[in-house]
């Protein structure tokens, strides 16, 4: 995930929509219907960068992680408060309808979100592993100690490598190939995101129990098929692995390490990891542990849960034309969570349908160097992030470093520095949907009188808090917990 400018950024035309939106990540939700779907981009971010533990904020008003998927869903928080404001107000909204409970809303029937993303999310979902030492953005690692280098903390690093420069740097196409009336999800490169509703759902636990899959390498191409075989089939084609794609996301400390051996050895796979910041450590978890934690708790957090019958899930997770691997999302996305149980009701473990596009981002990082002159220097990630949301007010929100783009020093730490993605301002955007709304339709976990802080409102919304635990303590224990002294502010 990038932005614009940026190595992997850009342009692109969502299906159902007919201008052009400029983002990497984003939401959007189509509506069921007897004609076609209809479809509606509700969010769109870009970003690549998060800040360091010691620049958090107790006041709230610092955009900690700025990854572009994490954008995407912040945005889609901010039109979510505006649909339910509309609904707590006798208005219409698209989007929720009155529940059974008091107070409570859920989605209108044959609404649901589909989340797109341009390129493979960061984490474990971009251990990938790679078939053609030609295909690859980098040589393969052939020594620990000749490719390593420390970062002052002790911490060995792979060295940075500049791309390849043969003339054909295309990255690896995948196809598959059908057998037993199944069909493989496509894969793909861009990183952008979308909600969108769609009328089926292809079970999930049947699709894990009957795949299995081959890659092999075409010797006059750069080209990477994907086979499916009987897993008894001894005589199948083997994968060539040489090495994997790898992530810049730490594992989390307490749990497994990376072996940094060279090749496949290199990571640990299926452990929690932190975001890498700028020279410094970060609490941010990957966006794959986000997608993955999203998948049983909802994406749309402690507040709004106060609100809503039952959690909200991406029903489908795109990844863009990018190296990407089925076997590897899954693992990332969905097996880790997958006995999650005992969640309480509202909550359950709902893992997206994983889908890949063929239409690769224009803006991606190896469209972008494939474009580059000689003598036009390094391509390199932006540094600021970029949201669009479908709201009435100010759906334009660029930042960096945490705050609004062009800032200066004089008003940091004022409300005219602030993002509108940031926690503090998405908490008064709450508080106004609570004020809205008719002291008799409050739901009852709002009535308390003692709720004053950020984290009185997320810990007074029970049920989310309840699932959490079991997920915490089933899942993902060595989540590290948010201090509660950055979560005071109102």
């Amino acid at each position: 995930m990038k932005s614009p400018g940026c190595a992997t950024s850009g342009s692109t035309n969502f299906p159902g929509e007919g201008s052009q939106s400029r983002a990497e990540s984003g939401p959007c939700w189509p509506r069921c219907s007897e004609s076609p779907v209809e479809k509606e981009v509700v969010s769109l971010g870009t970003g690549t960068k998060c800040i360091g533990q010691t620049a958090m904020s107790p006041k709230g008003d610092v955009l900690n992680d700025s990854h572009a998927e994490v954008i995407a869903r912040r945005g889609c928080i901010r039109y979510l408060i505006q649909e339910l404001h509309r609904a707590v107000s006798g208005g219409h909204s698209a989007v929720f309808c009155q529940a059974d409970q008091c107070g409570k809303w859920k989605l209108q029937p044959g609404v649901s979100f589909l989340f797109f993303t341009s390129h493979t999310p960061c984490g474990d979902a971009s251990i990938i592993p790679m078939t053609d030492s030609q295909a690859q953005p980098c040589p393969p690692v052939t020594s620990v100690k000749g490719h390593g280098w420390t970062d002052g903390r002790g911490d060995l690093k792979r060295k940075a490598e500049e791309p390849s420069e043969r003339k054909n740097t295309k990255l690896p196409r995948l196809e598959e190939h059908e057998t037993a009336g199944t069909k493989l999800e496509d894969r793909g490169d861009p990183k952008q995101s979308f909600l969108s509703n769609s009328s089926k759902r292809d079970d999930p636990a049947q699709n894990r129990s009957t795949k299995t899959f081959v890659e092999t390498v075409s010797e006059d191409a750069p080209q990477v098929e994907i086979k499916r075989r009987d897993p008894s089939d001894g005589a199948g084609l083997r994968p060539q692995v040489t090495d994997i794609h790898r992530t810049g996301a730490k594992c989390v400390p307490g749990g497994p390490a990376d072996p940094l051996q060279p090749g496949v050895g290199y990571h640990s796979t299926g452990v929690l990891r932190v975001k890498p910041g700028r020279g410094e450590p970060t609490l941010s978890l990957s966006c794959s542990d986000k997608l993955a934690r999203w998948a049983v708790l909802g994406f749309q957090g402690a507040l709004l849960s106060h609100y809503l019958q039952g959690a909200l899930y991406f029903n489908t997770v795109v990844v863009g034309k990018c190296p990407c691997s089925q076997e590897v999302m899954h693992r990332a996305l969905v097996t880790r969570c997958s006995d999650v149980s005992d969640l309480p009701a509202g909550f359950s473990v709902c893992p997206p349908v994983l889908l890949q596009s063929s239409l690769e981002f224009p803006f991606s990082q190896g469209q972008t160097e494939l474009r580059q002159k000689a003598g036009q220097g390094r391509v390199s990630p932006c540094g600021a992030a970029i949201s669009w949301c479908n709201v009435t007010e100010q759906p334009l929100d660029v930042t960096a470093n945490g705050y609004k783009h062009g800032v200066t020093k004089k008003v940091l730490g004022t409300a005219k520095a602030r993002s509108l993605l940031c926690k503090v301002e998405l908490f008064h955007s709450f508080l106004s949907l609570v004020s809205a709304t008719d002291p008799s339709a409050l739901p009852d976990s709002l009535r308390r009188t003692e709720l004053q802080t950020y984290w009185d409102y997320k810990q007074a919304s029970q049920s989310y808090q309840q699932a959490w635990q079991q997920l915490h303590s089933q899942a993902f224990p060595l989540w590290p917990r948010s201090d509660r002294d950055l979560l005071l502010f109102r």
